[in-house]
Order: C-alpha cells, then structure tokens, then sequence
C-alpha cells in the first residue's frame, strides 16, 4: 500500500505541472496557474502524509497550504481591482 501511495503522489505532482503548464498556455493568467499548481501540490502532499508523516513533511505542507491562502487572496484583489478599473473605464 505504501508503494501506491508513493506512485499515487508522484503522479498527483507531475500532473500538477503538466495542468499549470496547460492552464498558463490556455490563459496567459499568472495567478490562476499559481491557484492550479497550488492546489495539486497540496494535494500530492496530503498523500504524502497518509503514509507516515513527519514534522518536516507536517510543516511543509502547512507551508504550502499558507502559500495556497496567500496566494488566493492576491488573485481575489487582483481580479477585484480589474473589475474596479474596467467599472471606472466606462
């Protein structure tokens, strides 16, 4: 089982480049390629810590999931200022 897991995780990872890569080159949006990259990762790292966590794969992923919040609220701003600009456009 820890075998798959492992392999479960990795493949988790590598999709979560291949569909950033993907998400950048369909958008050309940063942030939401950040938003999409983020989210898989933190989810290959939750796998990871199904098999036998540590405190240094505990604390990575809270690093992550603070990076992944910091990084959601600069793309709620971001968006919410270019809607300011284009309301005052017009």
């Amino acid at each position: 089982m820890t075998g798959a897991i492992s392999a479960a995780a990795l493949l988790v990872t590598l999709a979560a480049l291949v569909s950033a890569a993907a998400a950048l080159f369909a958008t050309r949006r940063v942030l939401l390629t950040l938003s999409v990259l983020l989210d898989m990762l933190l989810a290959a790292s939750l796998l990871r810590l199904a098999l036998d966590p540590t405190p240094a794969q505990l604390a990575g992923t809270a690093l992550l999931v603070l990076v992944k919040r910091l990084a959601s609220s600069g793309v709620r701003r971001a968006t919410a200022a270019r809607a300011a600009r284009t309301r005052s456009a017009t």
